[in-house]
């Protein structure tokens, strides 16, 4: 057996990462995390490495060749196997047999094995593009007339040549990117996880600086964090609450936000400014704005109500100002400036006078420290009631931002005047926007319910009366607008005041909102400021979208609102449940004609559109690269504002590490920036009427092909069976249920999340792609759809997406899948669709296998195959013990597949890098 092993090591270590070209650097690392996971899997237990070559090298080689083209012609048994027990094929029925011959005791373990290594896997590609960014930018002279590496400063001079340097700098000081972090339950990784995660990528980081000692040092300290990765069950024990769900945005806000969003304006003023950066006014606006839905979106949540939505302010607010109250003081103990030599001005001497009057214990404290330095006495003073604030102390605490930053640039004028310009824009200039980016709220709370959950409770009130009995749901949303109240009031009205309208049908449903608001106070006075918001999300409200903005308008509330807000409205497009709805194809096209259709109908009668893209992580929910797809935007639906959802494992993607989350939020503001350039402006529209025909042809029969797919009977019932979604909708990841919860028993009631995440783990991805094939085939033009695909963003934006869900496909796994169920006729549909969208995409891209041209992405995804191919196999064979055994196995057997299934989700998830 020794020998034996001995030559799958060798074949593990010279196959995947010998044949395929991908850096070195990215080579190296993967084959470390590799020789450090076998060695903590043999001292776990020999066997188990064992077992983890001899499924990785079956794996490999079934990976050989092309064998998404070959195996539409491989004849299979009865489970979807090929018969084949020759090259790739074989070794594919090899890995399928060892697999099925492991007690589930072992498969766990190795489920576990796998799931570690894409976590390290992804940590070696994050670390890999870390590097590349940073080679980058040390090739950059800093004489160069823009910085190639920072693609905002890019943008902006491309719009100084196209309009001039007055209207760019308009347009800059419009600029906005407000993402919304949202508790979809699409990130399958628990948060014990995430932190051997980030410990694990810092010893990595350091790794190119040791030598010695030290790099063993490092070595040891790797393999007990992987070997604790691997002994840590990848499924959490417990749903989260909502409020647990709030620590995703403080996470992600403590370890990277706070202090990169300051570093991107000041990358963008270095590069502008030159050698005046730091000295004079900055030029860079705090242009990042964040919001949340977790905590406030109820629609379909029971677990998140007023109470929860409270809890959840004040979380956020208080761990605001605090990490404010912290910064501020740092920054304040720096100040050591004598007034001697840099002289207080009047400003801030009635400042200090000011605070003397408030608060003489703040100001003895401050005086004994710095006697003869002002300004840091006064900054002192000003950490001292941030505290105060935290802690709602009504004689000393800030009732808002605004006043802490007028503070804040008080003493920012006065170290100027006095010559300390270096402190007055380089530290002060930092926490104020800190404090203009996140306010003390941190993330500005988006409710959100469904428009049927509204018109009941009206319909409650006008039969029962308000103070009569009325159902719990009515209370509960009268309730959520004293919430929203309590928040304004307390904390600020910008950390809430949009409320979002889910499957808005008609301006009655924006008219129920307004109502109800009105009927939860007794005061007029005390309803809270309400931007309320539509979501067109089917294919019938993106159709209608434009009449019923046009009913809106009529609606006196709205009217008063436009006022308030200087003619200012938002509207919500839902990526998720139109590609559902319509399939992939005809939603992205009825979403772009919807986009312009409104920024058409907003320029009409004078409005100040914000569009909020509802997006999700996967290529089935509208998901792909964010700044591309800003770029393709119809001209005027953009204005300087990008708002989108950012959800589940895309959160943790883009900004988890602080250079990757620099570079993407660099990028989309460049990308929202430059939709307004006259050339792209030109450039979208004119591909659009050009390409509309063919356009309209490929929605028709791609429309046409997805309704005949769902609406063949007993499709729903088929779903369910030859996906995990029953399994997926029992996983630990988020508080929200699969289902509304509405009264509907269909794919209608089906949330898009589990619809999107069970074809993924099914390895078919079947949301992103289904019905684009046989559109291209009706068409018949490939030279056309490479015109297309050349010269029209939004086209190749979505080709590029397709794609990339095709590569995350498997074509000999995605039959083992489908031979779960009992129709083949559906099985039979599904499948020749695949292969047939695969030739097709192949085509017009021109690559001979899927993300051929991505130099490092079609590679590493390339690498991956193997190993998520060992999960998936556990998967599929675990889902057939318990659809075909199901009724035989004891209670106890059954809780042990699924617990595998579980398992291997989160497995998959970490592979593929997309769920829902």
């Amino acid at each position: 057996m020794t020998a034996q092993v001995n030559a799958v090591v060798a074949d593990i270590a010279e196959g995947p990462l010998s044949e395929i070209e991908i850096p070195e650097s990215l080579r190296d690392n993967i084959a470390l995390f590799q020789r450090l996971e076998r060695r903590v899997l043999k001292e776990y237990d020999p066997r188990i490495c064992e077992l983890f070559d001899a499924l990785l090298s079956d794996a490999i080689h079934a990976n050989e060749g092309n064998p998404g083209t070959i195996a539409a012609s491989e004849d299979v048994d009865d489970q979807g196997v090929p018969m084949n027990d020759e090259g790739s094929a074989g070794a594919f029925r090899d890995a399928v047999r060892l697999i099925d011959e492991l007690p589930i005791e072992e498969m766990e373990v190795l489920v576990r094995a796998f799931t570690s290594f894409f976590h390290l896997a992804n940590l070696c590609e994050e670390n890999y593009r870390v590097e590349t960014l940073h080679d980058r930018e040390r090739l950059v002279s800093i004489e160069a007339a823009v910085d190639p590496s920072n693609e905002l400063t890019v943008a902006f001079r491309q719009l100084i040549d196209e309009v001039g340097v007055e209207r760019a700098s308009e347009l800059l000081g419009k600029l906005e990117v407000h993402p919304v972090f949202t508790a979809h339950p699409t990130e399958a990784r628990r948060r014990a996880v995430e932190g051997k995660i980030r410990r694990i990528g810092k010893l990595l980081a350091e790794r190119p600086r040791l030598g010695g000692s030290d790099l063993m040092e490092n070595e040891r300290h790797m393999l007990q964090e992987i070997d604790a990765l691997v002994r840590t069950s990848p499924v959490a024990i417990k749903k989260p609450t909502p409020v647990e769900e709030a620590d995703t945005v403080i996470d992600i806000f403590d370890h990277t936000l706070f202090d990169t969003v300051p570093q991107i304006y000041r990358r963008f003023d270095a590069w502008v400014l030159g050698d005046g950066a730091g000295l004079v006014t900055p030029v860079c606006p705090a242009f990042f704005h964040p919001g949340s839905w977790i905590g406030s979106d109820r629609d379909g949540n029971p677990n998140v109500t007023a109470k929860v939505s409270l809890q959840v302010a004040a979380k956020y607010y208080k761990h605001m100002v605090s990490k404010l109250a912290d910064k501020c003081y740092r920054v304040g103990r720096n100040l050591t400036l004598e007034a001697k030599y840099t002289k207080a001005s009047g400003e801030l001497l009635n400042l200090w006078n000011h605070q003397v009057e408030m608060s003489e214990e703040f100001t003895s404290r401050a005086e004994l420290i710095s006697a003869s330095e002002p300004h840091r006495a006064v900054m002192l003073v000003m950490a001292d009631r941030l505290r105060a604030t935290v802690a709602r102390d009504a004689d000393t605490m800030y009732r808002t931002s605004a006043e802490f930053l007028a503070d804040l640039r008080v003493v920012q004028r006065s170290l100027d005047a006095a010559g300390a310009s270096r402190a007055a824009y380089g530290p002060v200039q930092t926490l104020i926007w800190q404090a203009e980016s996140f306010g003390f709220h941190m993330v500005e709370m988006e409710f959100r319910q469904h428009s049927v959950v509204h018109s009941r409770a009206l319909a409650d009130i006008r039969e029962n009366g308000i103070h009569g009995e009325l159902a719990p749901m009515t209370r509960e949303v009268l309730d959520t607008f004293r919430a929203i109240g309590t928040i304004q009031k307390r904390y600020s009205k910008k950390m809430a005041h949009r409320y979002i309208i889910s499957f808005t049908k008609s301006a009655q449903n924006v008219a129920d909102v307004y109502e109800l608001a009105q009927l939860a106070f007794a005061h007029a006075e005390d309803v809270p400021g309400l931007d309320v918001i539509p979501l067109f999300e089917q294919l019938e409200d993106l159709e209608n979208c434009v009449d019923v903005l046009d009913d809106m308008l009529a609606l006196p509330a709205v009217q008063k609102r436009l006022e308030q807000t200087g003619r200012k409205m938002e509207v919500m497009l839902g990526y998720s449940d139109s590609a559902k709805d319509a399939g992939p194809t005809t939603a992205t096209l009825a979403l772009h004609r919807a986009q312009q259709r409104i920024a058409e109908w907003a320029e009409a009668h004078d409005i100040d559109l914000v569009l909020m893209h509802g997006r999700g992580g996967a290529v089935g929910r509208g998901g792909g690269p964010a700044n591309r797809a800003v770029l393709a935007q119809p001209k005027g639906s953009v204005k300087c504002f990008f708002k989108v959802t950012e959800q589940g494992e895309v959160i943790f993607a883009r900004y988890g590490n602080p250079t990757l989350a620099q570079r993407h939020v660099e990028n989309v503001a460049a990308a929202t920036l430059l939709n307004s350039a006259p050339s792209v402006e030109r450039t979208n529209t004119e591909m659009t009427e050009r390409f509309a025909d063919m356009a309209a042809k490929l929605d028709h029969v791609a429309h046409e092909r997805y309704l005949d797919l769902l609406h063949t009977e007993d499709f729903a019932p088929w779903f369910s069976t030859v996906t995990p979604l029953t399994e997926v909708g029992l996983l630990p990841i988020g508080s929200r249920p699969a289902k509304r919860g509405l009264g509907a028993t269909s794919l209608d009631d089906l949330r898009t999340i589990p619809w999107v995440f069970s074809w993924s783990q099914a390895r078919i991805n079947l949301a992103a792609w289904y019905g684009f094939g046989s559109a291209c085939e009706a068409l018949g033009d490939l030279e056309a759809l490479r015109e297309a695909y050349r010269e029209w963003p939004l086209f190749s934006t979505f080709v590029d997406n397709l794609e990339m869900s095709i590569a995350k496909t498997d074509a000999r796994i995605a039959k083992m899948y489908l031979a779960l169920g009992d129709r083949s006729d559906l099985a039979r549909a599904v499948y020749g669709e695949m292969q047939l969208t695969r030739s097709w995409i192949l085509a017009i891209v021109g690559d001979e296998w899927p993300l051929e041209h991505r130099r490092v992405l079609g590679r590493a995804v390339r690498i991956r195959d193997p190993y998520v191919d060992v999960l998936s196999l556990a998967q599929v064979r675990a889902l057939r013990i318990v659809r075909d055994e199901g009724g035989d196995l004891s209670e106890e057997a059954k809780a042990k597949y699924l617990s595998l299934i579980l398992a291997t989700v989160t497995g998959v998830s970490a592979g593929l890098q997309n769920t829902g």
